[in-house]
């Protein structure tokens, strides 16, 4: 039998060989952390009560998903927040990345502009760029987007006769950055929404993984205009693989989003299943989670000091799984990618998460989240060697004492 394609059809994929040996990509999670008995015993009550609701589309619950779920995560958004949040603003996903979809299905369409961060995550300018639109990077500093910066991409976009169909900002453990935008920053960044009638698109998938201090208010929290779009996940606090996220906002928007989520629903058992178990241990599982995470964290930057020392420049994160790592500019990291991938080592270039490629052509993002803690300490040390190999950075006989 033979097959035509399209001309326009994406590549093929290859046949899938397993993860390397040294994973440092994606935003995996600590396997030994995954509360698997729990999570199984919590789905065996909740089939034993609920499960005869499996045999309608929706579980009988409506479009927006399973209604003691959606109770338990706005009553978690409320504590955790500060969001004024009720069952009926959130709609259940299959992954935040479902959720910034239906977002796109019903604000973006072919020619649009969008506001991202400068360096933002990869997901969200590759669905912009599949709906054929177009974006601004905004400048991050060590308090998140930079409201000067904005204000300047937003009066420039205006003078053109450009109205950004929203700003799209991960304020709270920002990825790739790290980076958590302070309060006051957040204040300014709702001002200038305002003043230039603009949605903000609020990515929080990694605020629950803050650790040492508690995470700051949504920026939704703040929001007295219905100005702010929020989307959330299970798959960085509980599990990737579980593909449950979820999307809050005001009525006029939702009631849009709703029809665009033509799926027949998330997945049942995985709704049942969290809502039973997230409404008694999902904050004690995350003090465990946090503690495991900043040890993982601590142990990648041990191997860099050691091993790249003053070469790689980075801030230490204050939560998630990944730190942003900035090589000197003679380093490609692409192609160090490339290279490191042949041996087993696989990185997330930094021009695949920045706004302008270029200006992350020597950055690297590094997750630490799901390789155990001597797994990082050697695949940091191999990555030493590839890239020593490949580009003569960092030196051998050179100082590594970071100051």
């Amino acid at each position: 039998m033979t097959f035509e394609f399209r001309k326009d059809s994406p590549a093929a994929a290859a046949p899938w060989a397993g993860y390397p040996a040294y994973n440092f990509v994606g935003g995996h999670n600590d396997a030994a952390g995954i509360p698997a008995e729990h999570l199984a015993q919590a789905a065996s009550r909740a089939l034993a009560r609920d499960g005869h609701i499996l045999a309608t589309y929706n579980m009988g619950q409506g479009p927006q998903g399973y209604l003691p779920l959606r109770q338990v995560i706005a009553r978690i958004l409320r504590k955790n927040t500060a969001m004024t949040c009720e069952a009926e603003e959130v709609l259940v996903t299959s992954g935040s990345l479902q959720a910034i979809d239906l977002v796109n299905a019903v604000m973006i369409e072919p020619g649009d502009t969008a506001i991202v961060e400068a360096a933002t995550y990869a997901g969200a300018m590759s669905r912009l760029r599949s709906r054929g639109a177009h974006w601004v990077g905004v400048d991050v500093d060590e308090d998140g987007m930079r409201a000067d910066k904005l204000e300047g991409a937003l009066a420039a976009m205006k003078s053109r006769g450009v109205r950004p169909k929203y700003i799209y900002t991960i304020p709270t453990v920002q990825n790739p950055t790290g980076t958590v935008m302070s309060v006051e920053r957040r204040h300014e960044i709702l001002a200038l929404a305002a003043k230039y009638d603009v949605p903000i698109f609020e990515d929080d998938c990694y605020a629950d993984l803050m650790w040492g201090e508690r995470r700051p208010p949504a920026i939704r929290a703040l929001d007295t205009e219905g100005r702010v779009i929020y989307c959330g996940s299970f798959s960085k606090s509980l599990a990737p693989a579980l593909r449950l996220g979820y999307l809050v906002a005001d009525w006029p928007l939702l009631s849009r989003v709703i029809p665009a989520k033509a799926d027949g629903g998330t997945g049942a058992i995985d709704q049942l299943a969290i809502a039973d178990y997230a409404a008694e241990h999902f904050e004690t599982h995350l003090v465990g989670l946090r503690q495991t995470l900043k040890g993982k964290c601590d142990a990648m930057v041990e191997a860099l000091e050691a091993h790249f020392g003053v070469t790689a420049e980075f801030e230490v994160p204050r939560g998630g799984i990944f730190i942003w790592v900035t090589l000197p500019e003679a380093v490609d990291t692409t192609k160090l990618a490339a290279a490191a991938l042949a041996e087993g080592v696989a990185v997330n270039p930094g021009a695949d998460w920045s706004a302008d490629p270029e200006t992350g052509r020597h950055r690297i993002r590094l997750c630490f989240g799901n390789p155990t803690v001597e797994a990082i300490r050697e695949g940091v040390a191999r990555l030493a060697e590839i890239c020593r190999r490949e580009t003569g950075v960092p030196e051998r006989s050179a100082n590594l004492q970071r100051g």
